[in-house]
C-alpha cells in the first residue's frame, strides 16, 4: 500500500496475527500470485505479441513487480525488527 505522496506504508504488529495482519498477509499472497500468473502469461505471449499488447503487458508487469518489491521490503523490515519473526505466506 502507499500513503500520501505515493510513499510506502507498512503494517507494524505485535506478532500475534490479528485481523489486520491476516488481511495484509492475504493481500500480499494475492499480489504474489497475480505476479506469478502475469509472468506465466508473458512467457506464453511475448514471442508473437503485437507492439500494443507488449506495451500493455510491460505496464502490468511493472505494476506487479512494484507490488512484489513492496511485499519483499515489508517482509525484510519485519524480519529486521526485534522479535519480528513473521509466519510465511501460505
Amino acid at each position: 500500500m502507499a500513503g500520501p505522496d505515493a510513499k510506502p506504508c507498512y503494517l507494524i504488529t505485535d506478532g500475534r496475527g490479528g485481523p489486520v495482519s491476516r488481511l495484509a498477509d492475504t493481500v500480499e499472497g494475492v499480489q504474489l500470485d497475480m505476479a506469478a500468473q502475469l509472468l506465466a502469461h508473458a512467457d506464453d505471449m511475448l514471442p508473437n505479441a503485437p507492439g500494443g499488447e507488449v506495451r500493455f503487458l510491460a505496464g502490468c508487469l511493472t505494476e506487479a513487480l512494484r507490488d512484489v518489491l513492496r511485499v519483499a521490503e515489508s517482509r525484510r523490515r519485519q524480519a529486521a525488527a526485534p522479535g519480528g519473526e513473521r509466519e510465511p505466506l501460505p
